[in-house]
This record gives C-alpha cells, structure tokens and sequence, in this order.
C-alpha cells in the first residue's frame, strides 16, 4: 500500500456538490482507502480568466493501486461528472490530479510524479497543508515554504 494525494477542482455544475460526490467515489475506489479529505476552498482562475472562481480540495489516499491504474480511476471519476477539455485552463465540472504518489518521482508520457504545476499554486498547496502540515514534495521542498513563494494567490477557505 502508498499514500497517494489527489487534488479536486470544480467550477461548474454547483462546484462543492461536484466535489462532495466525488470524494465519495474515492472512497469507492478498489484497493483504496480514502484516509482524509481536507476543507474546501475558493480560488480565482489561473491561465484563463475569464470564468467562475473554482473550489478546490486534497485527498489523502492508501492505494495498492499503481499510479498509472490510480490516475486512470481519477479520469474515470471526472469522465462520469461530464468532464471535457475544450482548451488548456477552461471551466470544468470536475477535475482530479494525481499530485504525489509516495516519494515517487517519474516523468513519463502517461504521468508526471510529483504534479508539474503543484509546487506553484496555493490552491494545491493550503488544503495539502491542512491533510499534511509537514509535507515536502520530492525535488521541490516543503510544502510550506512552496506555498509561502504563493502569497500573491488568494485562496479561501469555505468549509
């Protein structure tokens, strides 16, 4: 078994209910155990502007599954929530990024280990934070100091 983290965003179709069903179906996943499910919080869009602001949220997970079978199980979970990728940044009814998987690092075409973007965001970062105070991503740093170089990205927590 390993710890993987998962981040959700949503911004379409009622945002936290989105999300709230979403944790359910990770709880559902096979040879998964859903450990910890962290607050929910509201952020501005990055890249493109010009949409509703999102709510976002982590996952601590316990998984047998490897982290290609992982991600395939989170495209899964957004296909059922209507998930479409029109263009890079658009609004999304639902959206699961594997963001670590143990201490694995990989770069491959199906995956990228740790997150590409993560270390650069605060809303990836805070709701990290609040599942795991003492995080570090491998080859990037704790978390906290990571998130310290956001401060110029609101995040608000709601729940």
């Amino acid at each position: 078994m390993s710890v993987a983290f998962v981040g959700l965003g949503a911004n379409l179709d009622d945002p936290q209910r989105q999300l709230a069903l979403a944790f359910d179906e990770l709880a559902r996943l096979p040879h998964t155990a859903l450990l910890k499910r962290s607050s929910l919080y509201r952020s501005a869009p990055l890249g493109y502007a010009s949409q509703p602001d999102f709510v976002n949220a982590a996952a601590k997970l316990e998984t047998a599954l490897e982290p290609v079978r992982l991600l395939e199980a989170l495209l899964a979970i957004e296909a059922r929530h209507g998930r479409t990728r029109s263009f890079p940044n658009a609004p999304r009814t639902l959206d699961l990024d594997l963001l670590l998987y143990a201490d694995r690092m990989q770069d491959t075409a199906a995956l990228t280990l740790p997150h590409p973007r993560m270390h650069e965001r605060a809303f990836v970062l805070k709701p990290l934070l609040e599942l795991e105070p003492g995080l570090s991503i491998p080859g990037r740093g704790t978390a906290s100091a990571l998130l310290a170089a956001c401060k110029d990205q609101a995040v608000e927590r709601l729940a």
